[in-house]
């Protein structure tokens, strides 16, 4: 499944823009999407694609770990070691490339607003043919990995330590190695230039930012409570760690036991030291929308949109609970906050399947019709599309943006038809 979550991908994207900077590649131009699979791994995809694994998060107990990869990551992405995939998926959206290559869900943490499922048959086009790198390759990646890490005065500590990791793994059998193994050949050599690197760099011994230290934890502590069961999460998070991460990850589980009384009042203390942080008060209005308590929700997104206006996920949220609520106005105000939301992420297929349901409960048929067939047409179900496309076409007004949009993907359809 692919994970959407706004305080999460803002963490990961603290620590990829300055390694993507130091590349001499575009940040906004590179989408980085977070697979929710315990496996360690990470790749890249069509030149603007990184994929992190969860897994691979988990087995970083520091950002420092996350950020070695990434590094890596990002010089397979500026030395153009990528196979293109063919025919429709060269520009594929990520739900398209990850539903081909890796037959995967594409889901919002917490179950909050995952559209529908995208899963496909059998094995996909085989994952590990297309994403396998030669050693030449990933020797070369390693080596632009490491000046990244030099330019932005990190240290490879925890990019050498997650190889040593892989290393003890090589002895596994194949099947139960970690895929990151299998795409990514770890040679002894490899670790050895690592080595050396860490020997004679600057930065080897830089300390991690406390503030970044802070945000990892964090983030761990939230795809912990989300993703374990709750007893696995007061296991790592017991009661008597009062830490800020590990009230945030037991308030999650105590809310997924519907201990309502325990989680809100674990997550109002977090408020009550960070009342401006709104990824919290987002949590708050998440927890009170899978509680049916719409008014009150609708309050916490209205604050958690206030401090973060920027964030697409957030306002996609506050749509969800406005359509859930529906009262006068609300399709109406869930459809401003979704227009919002679309400014920074237009290929969102979830944006647009709320838009759709925003303008049917509006009695607005057309303009329906036309978000579900880009809704359809991001999931890669061409079909569908193509007849939500007509029907809005004959409802949209002649020469609009909507009327146009629909046109395209009338024609865009209709191509790959023919070349299937």
């Amino acid at each position: 499944m692919i994970i959407r979550d706004a305080e999460i991908e803002s963490t990961i994207r603290l620590y990829a823009t300055p390694l993507f900077e130091a590349a001499r590649l575009d940040p906004d131009s590179i989408e980085i999407h977070i697979v929710g699979d315990n496996v360690i791994n990470a790749f890249v995809a069509n030149g603007r694609h990184m994929y992190i694994y969860t897994g691979l998060l988990f087995a970083s107990d520091d950002p420092n770990t996350t950020i070695g990869v990434i590094a890596h990551e990002t010089g397979h992405l500026a030395g153009g070691h990528l196979v293109k995939l063919r025919g429709a998926y060269e520009n594929a959206s990520y739900v398209a490339l990850l539903s081909a290559l890796l037959g995967v869900a594409v889901g919002v943490l917490g179950g909050g607003g995952a559209s529908s499922a995208v899963v496909m048959a059998g094995e996909g086009i085989g994952a590990r043919s297309f994403l396998a790198f030669s050693r030449t390759q990933e020797s070369s990646a390693d080596q632009a990995g490491l000046s990244y890490l030099d330019a932005t005065h990190q240290s490879a500590r925890g990019l050498l330590s997650l190889f040593d990791t892989l290393m003890e793994n090589e002895l596994l059998i194949d099947d139960r190695q970690d895929p990151y193994m299998r795409t990514h050949p770890l040679t002894r050599e490899r670790i050895v230039a690592v080595e050396e690197h860490v020997a004679n760099s600057p930065w080897s011994d830089t300390p991690e930012p406390p503030e970044l230290v802070e945000l990892h934890q964090r983030m761990l502590a939230k795809l912990y409570g989300y993703l374990m069961a709750p007893r696995q999460t007061y296991q790592r998070y017991p009661e008597t760690d009062q830490s800020f991460a590990a009230r945030y990850a037991r308030s999650i589980a105590l809310h997924t036991e519907h201990l309502d009384e325990l989680a809100y009042g674990t997550l109002d203390s977090l408020l009550a030291e960070e009342p401006d942080n709104g990824y919290l008060w987002e949590l708050k209005g998440q927890f009170l929308f899978e509680d049916g308590r719409f008014d009150e929700s609708v309050v916490a997104m209205e604050e958690a949109t206030r401090l973060l206006p920027d964030e697409p996920l957030i306002r996609q949220l506050y749509a969800r609970v406005l359509l859930e609520r529906r009262g006068p106005g609300d399709p109406e105000a869930a459809v401003q906050q979704l227009d919002i939301a679309m400014r920074f992420e237009s290929d969102d297929p979830t944006s647009w399947d709320l838009l759709g349901k925003a303008f049917a409960f509006q009695d607005d048929l057309p303009m329906a019709d036309f978000a579900s067939a880009e809704y359809l047409y991001l999931l890669g179900r061409n079909e569908e599309a193509r007849i939500k496309a007509e029907r809005a076409v004959r409802g949209l007004p002649a020469g609009s943006t909507e009327w146009l949009r629909a046109h395209d993907i009338l024609a865009v359809t209709a191509q790959a038809e023919e070349e299937s």
